[in-house]
């Protein structure tokens, strides 16, 4: 069976982006890199069976009834769904190859309009994780439904925690679409009202569930090339959103160039407009106490906003994080790999991300150690000094 079987099975914030690039961008390119951060993983062994997976990733469309879903999510538009009836993901932009330099590795890259290429990241990523999977260990649903199990019953049956809510954000990286079409059904009845949804928008509209998502890395960093220059390029995307969504889809993301200059830039307007802010890199309880003293400072009344995390969640450290800000603010939680690649086998780190836009190099500051991804040394030192982030440290 194919490993994705419809252009729906990616992540929200893809189409939520990809809304705003028609609208405002079209014209727009994009370059996306892969990297695998797990040493000594040999995914070139592979490499006939990922590139037979993405040639079939480009023979699929929308259909009537995923088109029909689309229209009926408040936030999209017309224009936009009548756009989708027209796409397919287009193979001339994805070049696949053996690494020349580092044995077992494999070089992934996507050239093309940013338009066009939006929606490879996601896919790719599960195509990749599923392909090495499949070549390299035996799925054990029943050791995964157990800890599935465990793991929800941690959050249920814990006293004061009625009110903390997960969603699944776990599409790039799971063991196969099959476990993670088996595991979301399995997780909503085992947590009922705990289980808020998925950033999946297929599995969200074959189950009936809430999809989750607002924006990515790639739609900052793109700002850096798009913006009028590059110290106001997260102010810029900021509004470009805001342009687009008119107060919807509300959640900022906070580690493109660190969360320094982001608060610089978050400015009152900033905190005032957005419904809260996104965590995915960085000690997750220093940020969310810079993040609320940043809100009290400019006037507007923590209890009213929500932090969303999402940076390699666990149930436990859902619970500490929960029991930490409860009460002071909002608080949402985006699991990943800990729900839909926790069947025993190690998962596989695998990040692609955007390194150039309209030609020009773009990169992302992050919080943790080692998340930095750049093409460009000198651009990476210029962004740095334009931003005042200080270079990490050597390892």
């Amino acid at each position: 069976m194919p490993v994705i079987q419809s252009l729906l099975d990616t992540d929200l914030y893809k189409f939520t982006m990809m809304q705003a690039v028609l609208h405002q961008y079209p014209g727009a390119h994009a370059e996306y890199r892969f990297k695998c951060r797990t040493p000594g993983i040999d995914l070139a062994r592979w490499i006939d069976q990922i590139d037979g997976e993405i040639d079939r990733l480009c023979s699929l469309r929308f259909t009537d009834d995923e088109l029909a879903y689309m229209r009926g999510l408040r936030f999209v538009k017309s224009d936009f769904a009548d756009f989708l009836g027209l796409f397919h993901l287009d193979r001339k932009y994805v070049e696949l190859r053996p690494s020349a330099t580092v044995p077992g590795e494999i070089e992934l890259d996507i050239r093309g309009p940013w338009l066009h290429t939006i929606l490879f990241e996601v896919p790719l990523l599960a195509i990749v994780n599923e392909v090495w999977f499949r070549n390299t260990t035996a799925p054990d649903f029943d050791e995964g439904e157990r800890r599935l199990r465990a793991k929800a019953a941690l959050l249920r049956e814990a006293p004061g925690f009625e009110q903390c809510r997960i969603a699944d954000y776990g599409t790039r990286r799971r063991y196969s679409r099959q476990w993670h079409g088996h595991m979301l059904p399995l997780l909503r009845e085992a947590l009922g009202a705990q289980f808020v949804g998925t950033s999946n928008v297929h599995f969200a509209r074959l189950y009936g569930m809430t999809p989750h998502g607002t924006m990515a890395h790639e739609w900052l960093q793109a700002f850096q090339a798009l913006g009028p220059r590059l110290r106001d390029s997260q102010a810029a995307a900021l509004e470009s959103w805001a342009r687009e969504y008119r107060g919807d889809l509300g959640i900022a993301l906070s580690d493109v160039v660190g969360l320094d200059a982001f608060l610089r830039d978050f400015d009152m307007y900033f905190c005032k407009l957005f419904d809260g802010v996104r965590h995915d890199s960085g000690d997750p309880f220093a940020w969310g106490e810079r993040i609320l003293a940043h809100y009290r400072d400019n006037r507007v009344d923590p209890a009213s906003k929500i932090l969303v995390f999402s940076d390699g969640l666990d149930i436990a450290k859902v619970m500490r994080l929960y029991d930490h800000f409860r009460g002071r603010c909002q608080v949402a939680f985006g699991v990943g790999t800990h729900l839909t690649n926790d069947l025993g086998p190690t998962p596989l780190n695998i990040v692609i991300k955007m390194v150039r836009c309209n030609g020009q190099p773009v990169a992302k500051l992050s919080d943790s150690p080692g998340k930095s991804m750049c093409d460009d040394p000198g651009y990476l030192t210029y962004l740095r000094q334009v931003f005042g982030v200080p270079a990490e440290a050597a390892p």
